[in-house]
């Protein structure tokens, strides 16, 4: 189990608003869902590529960067570069995640603002992080791959405002060539390697499990890692080859994330089936049916499987690991800024009284039922059961977000 220290973790107001604005874009992304029909269901349609960005950008890194924002100084045990930059960095994301978003829905000229804003702010980000870890003499594991991913993260930024640029008619190029390279270099190259730094943290943390061994995740990040360079290499020279192996090794390299946290979950001592431990369950499920659904695609050619595929892992496997950890971290956070200058001078809280039990229980029973009906209806191509997936994801997502604030309210 990695070690962490409190002693430079940056003050939660700093956080807050990352996790907050997270919550409501998951609310918004939950009620997008309404908008879609299953025969418009593809990756080139607007109001798809719209949704993604809504729910990428808004919820997933609005939320990874808060995190990260906590998580990193506190495993180098180094002080951030300049803490100060994460100010500026949620309101530009904000406002650019909204250029685009209305961007793809109503006007592409909005694209090429949006695209400028997220790269400011996603450039502030990756420099205030790497210049964090350059304060670090020896990196281990975990920072390892958090300068792999931002790396990655980097370089899909600039593939995106070129994307953006051409979407909107500014530049000429094939959109439809960089696209692989584009998602592949933010999904497998950031999300995708970040989860597995920050889970290999967070997941033995909260079950105190240890004495596990990290070769799995070490082939694990090195197979994405080459996966998405020959993606990247392979869509933009047209070599299908390249970007076929690419996706063979990020398949490989998931099943070995996947075995990584199925040991985890063997040895933990913390047997108790909380809302976090289910998310996680719900979550790990949700990319194992994604990768099935994957290879089915694969062998069919039919795209809706793909879309299902994109479905679960977007929903469910980030989602419900995004969520999950939520419910720890806030409550951590909160406890440690809040209630640890008062320990052995007056009653303070468990961190499981910080936890609402209605709510968390409501968003995880509302939110998994959501996502396997819209999975289901992706798969069936049901508009009606489409819409009646939605329906339990936008009351999933209201409980969470009542679930969130109650947590960074309490006292």
């Amino acid at each position: 189990m990695v070690s962490i220290s409190q002693d430079f973790a940056p003050p939660f107001k700093l956080i807050a608003p990352f996790f907050i604005i997270g919550g409501i874009f998951y609310i918004l992304s939950s009620m997008a869902v309404f908008g879609f029909g299953v025969e418009e269901l593809n990756f080139l349609n607007p109001t798809i590529i719209s949704f993604v960005h809504l729910f990428l950008l808004g919820f997933i890194m609005m939320t990874i960067f808060g995190a990260m924002a906590q998580l990193v100084p506190v495993v180098l045990e180094v002080g951030h570069f300049a803490v100060e930059l994460f100010y500026a960095i949620w309101p530009l994301l904000l406002i650019g995640t909204l250029l685009m978003v209305f961007g793809f829905l109503y006007s592409a000229q909005l694209l090429p603002y949006g695209g400028v804003v997220v790269l400011i702010s996603m450039m502030i980000f990756v420099m205030e992080i790497f210049m964090t870890i350059f304060k670090v003499k020896k990196l281990n594991l975990v920072m390892g791959s958090v300068l792999i991913s931002n790396t990655f993260l980097f370089f899909g930024i600039i593939f995106g405002l070129l994307m953006a640029l051409g979407f909107a008619g500014d530049i000429s190029l094939d959109i439809t060539a960089l696209l692989p390279a584009h998602v592949y270099l933010v999904i497998g190259g950031y999300i995708s390697i970040t989860i597995m730094g920050l889970s290999i943290v967070l997941v033995p943390m909260f079950t105190l499990a240890h004495s596990f061994s990290m070769r799995p995740l070490e082939i694990a990040i090195t197979l994405m890692s080459v996966g998405v360079v020959l993606v990247v290499f392979g869509s933009m020279l047209g070599v299908e080859l390249l970007s076929y192996l690419g996706y063979l090794l990020s398949f490989v390299s998931m099943i070995f994330y996947f075995y990584i946290i199925y040991i985890i979950y063997k040895t933990r001592p913390r047997k108790e089936n909380d809302v976090y431990a289910i998310s996680l369950m719900v979550s790990y499920i949700s990319l194992v049916v994604a990768l099935m659904l994957g290879g089915v695609y694969f062998v069919l050619g039919a795209e809706h499987y793909l879309m299902a595929a994109g479905w679960l892992m977007f929903f469910g496997f980030f989602g419900f690991l995004i969520t999950g950890h939520i419910y720890k971290i806030i409550p951590f956070l909160v406890w440690f800024e809040r209630f640890s200058p008062l320990v052995g001078k007056q009653k303070v809280p468990m961190l499981a009284d910080m936890l609402p039990p209605k709510s968390s229980q409501a968003q995880l029973i509302f939110s998994t039922v959501g996502v396997v009906v819209v999975a289901f209806a992706i798969v069936m191509q049901s508009d009606v059961m489409l819409s009646a997936g939605a329906s339990f994801l936008v009351v999933g997502a209201l409980a969470f977000f009542r679930s969130m604030l109650f947590m960074i309210n309490y006292k």
